[in-house]
């Protein structure tokens, strides 16, 4: 059989020349078109980067995708290591990657890796993770499993496209890894494996290379992500793994065992990496992660992160991360351009990316939120729970008070320790530095009025000077 090739798009570019050994990298027009509608609408929309091996196997992948060659559905993966109870929106490529697979009606498996993530993935690291506990990796494995059903649900309930989709399951390494034992395990798997080929991977060499080095567990992580692979090609009949580019190493470990054991092709695509406005990976280990799970982000947080995604990044934004067809996309950018200053394709990025991340109740507390920060909305404040205002005021004070008859700003004021006792005190508000759900208040005396002061949802917003909030919530109404 001929080497397999590495076939990798750059948009504007045109390669037509060999890259490393086995590789080559060629150019947009050489990409899939015609009957292979999947693959080339998502090199389009620059979600899909690198395929491998794009020639030199018995069946190409396209035609794996093809409805008329009785390949169709296929089974597609992309695993998720549970190194925190969330994922991040460094994961969302993948996870859309997946979804795109599900619509077109192939079956697609999300492997929360609860054994994997003990080890480590090196790829793209600089220096080893910290080391999980047992527990602590089954408790973020059970987060990461529900926080991807609970997305699973949104785009079932909000993005469904009339067209009959595939299934969307997820699994977990732990199942099977937690049944083999060490020697065994070494006597089957460990001899398919070659040092030299391992010892060559790019990830394996920029850390030998660094002052730290690289453990054992962390070498062999490469393997058993190859073993995943393996396993879900036997038992679910995947044949092809999701990754982000900096998972190629790894994948290619799995096609080169899988090929092995059974002499069978499978494949391999990689999405994006992105990156910060600096250039540095969003995620846990940069410090810069923007969560999936509502307890780490809100869902406000959330959405403003995509709001103010600046010009020149939001087309490219809306392709990836969005359904969105690409010529309304085209329209929504002709209309940013006659009026740039309504900033439409940020809110539209935001509203759709918060809708299937957080539902559309997510979205609701999003918009809400905005409302009253931005806008000083009272409609807005007398809506919200007592969740979305922690959420939007994170830094506030937190009181329950009981109002009492004849309860004046003073002695509220004074109940929620906004403000010092004596004359100062009260001074901060005669002079104007205090607001009650953003209504100025400069009569110390003046008695509080349920549905001014106090709003329907028996909560109250206090603000002290520019930026110290206090959210007080009234029992006994």
């Amino acid at each position: 059989m001929a080497a397999p090739v590495l076939r990798c798009f750059s948009r504007g570019r045109w390669f037509g020349t060999p890259g490393p050994p086995g590789v080559l990298l060629l150019g947009p027009r050489e990409a899939h078109s015609g009957a292979h509608g999947l693959l080339a609408m998502q090199k389009a929309r620059g979600l899909f980067k690198e395929f491998f091996p794009e020639r030199g196997t018995k069946i190409e992948l396209p035609e794996l995708f093809d409805r008329g060659t009785g390949n169709f559905p296929q089974t597609i993966y992309c695993g998720f290591d549970p190194t925190a109870d969330s994922l991040h929106v460094g994961h969302l490529l993948a996870l859309l990657g997946l979804f795109h697979f599900q619509r077109a009606g192939h079956n697609v498996i999300a492997l929360v890796g609860g054994a994997t993530a003990r080890l480590g993935d090196p790829s793209g690291r600089t220096k080893e993770r910290e080391t999980l506990e047992a527990e602590r990796v089954r408790s973020n494995a059970r987060a990461l499993r529900q926080g991807l059903e609970a997305m699973v649900a949104n785009h079932q309930q909000l993005f469904a496209n009339g067209r009959t989709w595939g299934s969307f399951t997820v699994l977990d390494n732990a199942a099977w890894y937690q049944k083999q034992h060490l020697v065994d395990f070494l006597t089957a798997v460990g001899g398919h494996f070659r040092m030299g080929t391992l010892l060559s991977r790019q990830s394996v060499q920029t850390r030998l290379k660094s002052p730290e080095g690289m453990s054992l567990a962390e070498f062999l992580y490469q393997v058993l992500q190859a073993y995943d692979f393996y396993y879900l090609f036997k038992h679910y009949g995947c044949r092809v793994q999701l990754g982000g580019s900096d998972q190629l190493g790894n994948i290619v470990s799995g096609y080169e065992f899988i090929h092995k054991l059974t002499g069978e092709d499978v494949f391999g695509i990689t999405v994006p990496l992105i990156t910060s406005t600096t250039g540095a990976k969003l995620g846990k280990s940069a410090g810069n992660a923007v969560w999936l799970n509502r307890g780490k982000t809100s869902p406000f947080e959330f959405y403003q992160f995509f709001v103010r995604q600046p010009d020149d990044l939001v087309e490219r934004y809306l392709k990836l991360f969005t359904f969105l067809p690409l010529p309304e996309i085209d329209h929504i950018m002709q209309l940013h351009f006659k009026e740039p200053e309504k900033r439409g394709p940020q809110k539209r990025l935001a509203a759709e990316v918060t809708k299937l991340v957080h539902g559309q109740e997510g979205l609701d507390s999003a918009k809400r939120c905005t409302q009253a920060l931005y806008h000083s909305s009272i409609d807005a404040l007398e809506v919200m729970s007592d969740q979305e205002l922690r959420e939007l005021f994170k830094e506030a004070s937190f009181s329950e008070l009981v109002l009492d008859p004849g309860t004046s700003v003073l002695d509220t004021c004074r109940k929620a320790n906004a403000i010092p006792d004596g004359p100062r005190g009260h001074r901060m508000i005669t002079e104007g530095g205090v607001s009650i759900n953003h209504r100025q208040v400069t009569n110390p005396e003046c008695v509080l009025v349920v549905g001014q002061h106090i709003l329907k949802n028996g909560l109250s917003l206090l603000k002290i000077g520019k930026r110290n909030f206090y959210i007080i919530k009234w029992l006994q109404l």
